[in-house]
């Protein structure tokens, strides 16, 4: 058994293993490539919703599962899953621990050097995931066209020999009231963090890799593996970093320091073409 690792912590959200939108063999090929002593599962991992009306389970779904087992067998990797909203078939059985290294709960305190980050996937403060449902299913359905058009207009990119491009990611960002729904969004959770006495907060759900420092309070999102393809990394320092399965990388902005010793960067090592 191998007793180092490459990352003391690593968090994915949002892969939405089941729909035609979920980039399953990037995330499978990252975990692959990445080793931890911890790894967050942080929500919407599975997609319940789409699975019950019109999602197929695929091999490839399956391999992502079996990467993680690999983890716990090969580095003793502690894995801890958390329920996120279209994953909320978890409320059935959580809290459930399988063996030492395996866990499902609902949300999670970490400890990173001096600092405390309280982690939850973010749907509680989502007042249409969680009171009304029938809405997100619809906005849902809006969503997964909008990645099927993305899906041809990649392909199109692809033979033009044009890099992968998150037509849904640009959308939401010249949307004013998405950008107005994200910024609430971020600055509730950091209230949040600090009414649990943490130093900051970690969370998905919104598909916007971020790393934040309001008021004191760190806030960091993961990101997903369906448009932007990103993961939050813990180094054996305690230093967090985003890092980004991407072809198409800027060596100008391969890493760029924010304040209190936590960085962004776009890692090259995972320099693929995505579906």
């Amino acid at each position: 058994m191998k007793s180092s690792t490459q990352f003391r912590t690593i968090v994915l959200s949002d892969i939405h293993l089941g729909t035609a939108g979920s980039k399953a063999k990037e995330a499978t090929e990252f975990l692959r490539n990445y080793s931890c002593q911890k790894l967050i599962l942080n929500g919407d991992i599975i997609d319940g919703w789409q699975l019950k009306q019109y999602g197929t389970w695929k091999k490839k779904h399956t391999a992502f599962f079996k990467t993680v087992l690999k983890q716990i067998v090969h580095y003793d990797t502690k894995v801890i899953y958390l329920r996120g909203n279209h994953d909320d078939f978890l409320d059935q059985i959580m809290p459930l621990k399988v063996g030492k290294n395996f866990s499902i709960r609902k949300d999670y305190t970490l400890t990173s050097g001096t600092k405390k980050f309280y982690v939850t996937h973010g749907d509680v403060f989502d007042s249409i995931t969680s009171q009304m449902k029938w809405l997100a299913y619809l906005g849902d359905l809006g969503y997964t066209f909008l990645l099927w058009v993305n899906k041809f207009y990649n392909q199109y990119r692809s033979w033009r020999g044009l890099p992968y491009y998150s037509l849904s990611q640009q959308i939401k960002g010249r949307i004013k009231q998405a950008v107005s729904y994200i910024s609430d969004y971020e600055q509730k959770l950091t209230e949040l963090a600090r009414a649990r006495n943490c130093d900051g907060i970690i969370c998905g759900h919104i598909h916007q890799p971020a790393i934040h420092n309001f008021d004191g309070i760190i806030y960091m999102n993961s990101g997903d593996w369906v448009e932007s393809l990103s993961a939050l990394v813990e180094d054996h320092d305690g230093n967090w970093s985003l890092l980004y399965y991407t072809s198409d990388v800027d060596e100008e902005e391969e890493e760029k320091t924010l304040t209190n010793g936590i960085k962004r960067r776009i890692d090259p090592v995972l320099s693929v073409q995505a579906d």
